[in-house]
């Protein structure tokens, strides 16, 4: 029997997800660079959950400020702005509570940006190929902020795979790397114990031979971050400099969002037929893609989606809050500029 192979972007995911969305007020966006999209999830009702994808050469890092939506791409960093007068007469057919419209573009290069978060210089980015963390802005290709002191020499080498960011008081205070090197790409040496988070205000090392660290978030006091190469969400105690494993998830982690009492994680399958990922304790588990959510209190898994075809790997996860059914435009196509928005008016022009 000749079956068809699956829908591009097909998926399936729990009977409760949507119910969880509805409830929340909330959408979910993803990010993947090997697909080349952001996919926003939203529920239309209790029962019936949509995803809506956008074209971003190699998405890489997400922000979420107020309106605002900044997406990394492959040489670029695109800034976003929900014109919300335009989202319900944007399409009759589709009721959207918010639009992202493009609002600018910085040309960064090709960098190979990861976190990105919005602080009080601006929108702060984890420049892996150079090894730093970065401000975005008109002036240059970028900014250099801070990078650790281990790195020898400023250049695009990816010494140290800085991939992770998190901000407390609106400034970067920890951040997370594959791997202390000296030498271009020496990181891969180490991949399931060579992983570190380091203090940004002390340049000190809070923990070290982590398995593969991603997207670190501080939430009530603890800072939470993902090990990709065993699947756990981990809880740091700063204090003490230990930590405990909320749970494990079977795949390839990274990406980590909050609302509420839950927890977005990205799960991505892993590319067998590189030696990289081969070894990893995940690998013969991580044999899908898509998001768990988890209910932080317990640790419990309480929804998932799981993509069946188009989407292998995740970087980012977001959530937009109090938007139940975000639309955006991205900046490659003219549809956006008939769009004029200001403070006071929107119009459709011709």
């Amino acid at each position: 029997m000749i079956t068809s192979p699956p829908a591009p972007f097909s998926c399936n995911y729990s009977p409760n997800l949507p119910e969880l969305l509805w409830t929340l007020q909330c959408s979910v966006a993803i990010s993947t660079f090997q697909a080349g999209k952001v996919i926003v999830f939203s529920a239309t009702g209790p029962d019936s959950l949509i995803q809506l994808p956008r074209d971003f050469r190699k998405a890489m890092g997400l922000a979420i400020n107020d309106r605002r939506l900044a997406v990394a791409t492959q040489n670029e960093v695109v800034i976003l702005a929900d014109a919300a007068g335009l989202a319900g007469n944007y399409s009759p057919q589709t009721p959207y509570d918010a639009l992202y419209l493009p609002r600018a573009v910085y040309y960064t290069g090709e960098v190979d940006i990861h976190d990105m978060e919005w602080g009080d210089e601006g929108l702060y980015a984890v420049n892996t190929r150079f090894s730093c963390l970065s401000l975005i802005d008109d002036h240059y290709s970028f900014r250099p902020w801070w990078r650790p002191s281990f790195i020898p020499d400023f250049g695009p080498f990816d010494f140290c795979h800085l991939n992770g960011m998190a901000l407390e008081s609106g400034k970067p205070r920890y951040v997370t790397l594959l791997g202390k090197s000296t030498s271009e790409k020496g990181w891969r040496n180490g991949l399931l114990s060579g992983g570190m988070v380091m203090d940004v205000s002390t340049g000190e090392t809070v923990l070290a031979g982590l398995p593969m660290p991603h997207s670190p978030r501080l939430y009530d006091g603890y800072l939470y971050l993902l090990l990709s190469a065993t699947g756990e969400l981990i809880r740091i105690d700063l204090s003490r400099g230990t930590y405990d494993v909320v749970t494990r998830v079977e795949g390839f982690v990274r990406g980590l969002a909050r609302i509420g009492d839950y927890l977005a994680i990205g799960i991505s399958k892993l590319r067998q037929n590189t030696s990289t990922f081969r070894e990893l304790p995940i690998a013969d588990k991580a044999v899908a893609s898509g998001l768990a959510f988890i209910h932080l209190p317990t640790g419990n898994t309480v929804a998932q989606i799981h993509y069946q075809a188009s989407v292998e790997e995740i970087y980012d996860v977001k959530i937009i809050p109090a938007r139940r059914r975000p639309g955006i435009l991205n900046h490659e196509t003219t549809e956006h500029r008939r769009a004029l928005n200001t403070p006071d008016f929107d119009f459709w022009s011709a």
